[in-house]
């Protein structure tokens, strides 16, 4: 799959995560059916346009750490009633994105 068309297929996931929920870049190559791919989502939201709308603050590593040097990123999800743990990563528990959650 080519780059432009891997990194749109990861926008389109992104635009689907639910105010108050995450999603870990594992999480989002795995529902693309390419889950060796989690780096190359990283890189997606890395060059994702500022103009999309998309909400990147909702996407976390595997361990629900936050981007580093993206202070705002809590600060969004804290307004959505994100909870963190003591470690300062979100608690993956309580607000992991399950997709096929009613």
């Amino acid at each position: 799959m080519k780059r432009d068309e891997f990194f749109a297929r990861v926008y389109q996931i992104v635009k689907e995560i639910p105010r108050g929920r995450v999603a870990t870049y594992g999480q989002i190559a795995f529902i693309l059916g390419r889950p060796q791919c989690s780096r190359r989502v990283g890189q997606a939201m890395h060059y994702a346009p500022d103009n999309a709308g998309l909400p990147c603050h909702r996407v976390v590593n595997s361990k629900g750490r936050l981007v580093p040097h993206w202070a705002e990123q809590k600060d969004l999800l804290l307004r959505e009633g994100v909870v963190f743990k003591n470690s300062d990563c979100v608690d993956l528990k309580k607000h992991r994105w399950q997709i096929f959650e009613n």
